[in-house]
């Protein structure tokens, strides 16, 4: 059975996030979204063996320092819920790679709201820039449509 863990995990360099445009798989919950890099856990892996293999996966790249910032709780009517454990990462290794997932492009940090994204991300950036020490946030969607973000137990507005 395939976990509904997940790391999310969003590597900076000079003003940008290194971001994935998921292009390239036909049935996918993120199709044409812009989001960062990780995925499901295996089985046995903590949140940090996780996190780097799927970055490894994913972007070739081998991180040397990261830093837990969330826990996220991701409820549509699409899937099951998920959570995710959401890093951000400002030093690796290696030369980035092609990502059989999507698009991996760096993207100055304040053009992100720009992009499609999950309107719930636009909620956890806004925290991530405001250096917010680590939070559990709930985002609730129907569709494409966020329908309800909580801040740590509490109604937070997502705008």
């Amino acid at each position: 059975m395939r976990s509904n863990m997940y790391t999310l995990c969003y590597i900076e360099r000079d003003g940008c996030y290194l971001m994935l445009h998921r292009v390239k798989k036909e049935k996918d919950i993120n199709k044409d979204k812009w989001i960062g890099v990780g995925g499901h856990f295996e089985e046995g892996e903590s949140p940090e063996e996780c996190l780097l293999r799927e970055v490894r996966e994913e972007t070739g790249l081998e991180l040397t320092s990261w830093k837990l910032r969330g826990l996220i709780t991701f409820c549509t009517d699409a899937v099951p819920v998920e959570y995710l454990f959401l890093y951000t990462a400002d030093a690796y290794e290696g030369n980035l790679t092609d990502c059989d997932e999507g698009n991996l492009e760096w993207v100055e940090k304040s053009k992100v709201y720009g992009l499609p994204i999950w309107e719930g991300d636009a909620v956890f950036f806004r925290l991530l820039e405001t250096d917010t020490p680590f939070f559990s946030l709930k985002l609730c969607y129907k569709g494409d449509k966020l329908v309800e973000s909580v801040l740590d137990g509490k109604p937070f507005p997502s705008c």
